[in-house]
């Protein structure tokens, strides 16, 4: 070989590093990361959600479609409210209207769907008739309640957790929901009601009462 072709081989393979070994290994290591998958805490913190970028996103599946859905209860702070089936605290949006969710993109990556692939079922104090699910834009089953789409809170990290209360992000307040289908307005841990208003339009839940 002679001296100017050596010049232009590359370093690596002037030390005998075969080139096609460092494609693949170039190839590998880009590959590892499109596999994983985001809880949309990162991009929640930083959307103007409301509940600064210091709260933790959440590393449990809500979000994630069920076969089947149980909609029960448990007492807090705040009073009886629903949860899922694992204990898992559940939310109402005020800028959400009846049987119609108003939260997508960075807003449900904050505040995940309860979504479901098979039948909702209710236990503990929640009402069956209550029950329902609607179909968002993408096609995934949403759960409701009294007509409000329900949410988690991704600042939530397991059951007995309502961080989510009373939060102010994405235009409009988030309530724990009660059994009678009402949003629980009382700040969690205060015993009395929120300072703030529930929302802009009076504390009418987007534009109907409840």
């Amino acid at each position: 070989m002679s001296r100017s072709m050596a010049t232009r081989l590359p370093s690596a393979a002037r030390l005998g590093i075969p080139l096609a070994a460092l494609l693949l290994a170039a190839a590998c290591s880009s590959g590892t990361s499109t596999g994983s998958t985001s809880t949309g805490g990162t991009s929640a913190a930083s959307g103007g959600n409301g509940y600064g970028a210091s709260t933790p996103a959440s590393t449990s599946t809500a979000g994630a479609p069920a076969a089947a859905a149980v909609i029960k209860t448990a007492t807090g702070p705040a009073g009886t409210y629903l949860t899922d089936k694992a204990g898992r605290a559940v939310y109402l949006f005020m800028a959400d209207s009846r049987d119609k969710s108003t939260c997508s993109g960075a807003c449900a990556a904050a505040w995940p769907p309860v979504t479901v692939n098979g039948t909702v079922t209710a236990a503990g104090g929640a009402m069956a008739s209550d029950l329902g699910t609607i179909t968002r834009s993408g096609g995934a089953k949403q759960v409701t309640y009294d007509g409000h789409p329900l949410y988690y809170f991704a600042g939530d990290s397991g059951p007995g957790q309502t961080n989510g209360q009373g939060v102010n992000g994405f235009g409009a307040r988030w309530w724990l929901v009660a059994p009678s289908g009402t949003a629980i307005t009382t700040a969690a841990g205060s015993g009395s009601p929120a300072s703030s208003p529930a929302s802009s339009n009076g504390g009418g839940y987007g534009g109907y009462g409840g």
